[in-house]
């Protein structure tokens, strides 16, 4: 946030004195792996995703989204995820690794909760990658790279089965 020093703070949306100044968003490419049914007028529509990125052979969550795409996408999405799940586990469902998507988001940090050792901030969908393969989809290490720290010690072993 940018302000004038001798600017009042006000309710509301600022402007003249108060601008928000907003950067570029990291992004990695991830693939779609689980979907989960929305809430309110979405309930009835799967728009909770949650997208993996490669380490070794095995894709690893990385990241849950919630916004990004518009209403034709989502009910594109919504069929295919009807038609192509492969398991389910209460109201999320497992999915074929077939879709890559744009993910933005605002930070990137270590993380010993999640199992891909990373969380980001704010993630969302920037776009539908058509034009990506899932084997083109980016890996834990082009996160790991993203960290200001750059600590590639701190990757989770890879899978051997």
């Amino acid at each position: 946030m940018l302000k004038a020093l001798d600017s009042e703070y006000l309710v509301g949306r600022k402007r003249g004195s108060w601008w928000k100044y907003k950067v570029d968003p990291m992004t990695l490419d991830g693939v779609l792996i689980y979907a989960q049914a929305g809430s309110g007028k979405r309930a009835n529509l799967f728009t909770d995703y949650t997208f993996a990125l490669w380490h070794g052979e095995e894709l690893v969550p990385f990241a849950k989204a919630y916004s990004g795409l518009d209403n034709q996408e989502i009910t594109t999405l919504d069929k295919w995820i009807r038609r192509h799940t492969r398991e389910r586990f209460g109201p999320v469902r497992s999915v074929e690794p077939t879709h890559v998507f744009e993910i933005g988001f605002e930070g990137i940090a270590q993380s010993k909760r999640h199992k891909s050792g990373i969380s980001v901030r704010f993630p969302r969908i920037l776009r539908w990658r058509h034009d990506k393969p899932i084997a083109e989809a980016d890996s834990l290490e082009a996160a790991f790279a993203l960290l200001s720290a750059n600590d590639s010690s701190a990757l989770p072993a890879q899978s051997t089965s």
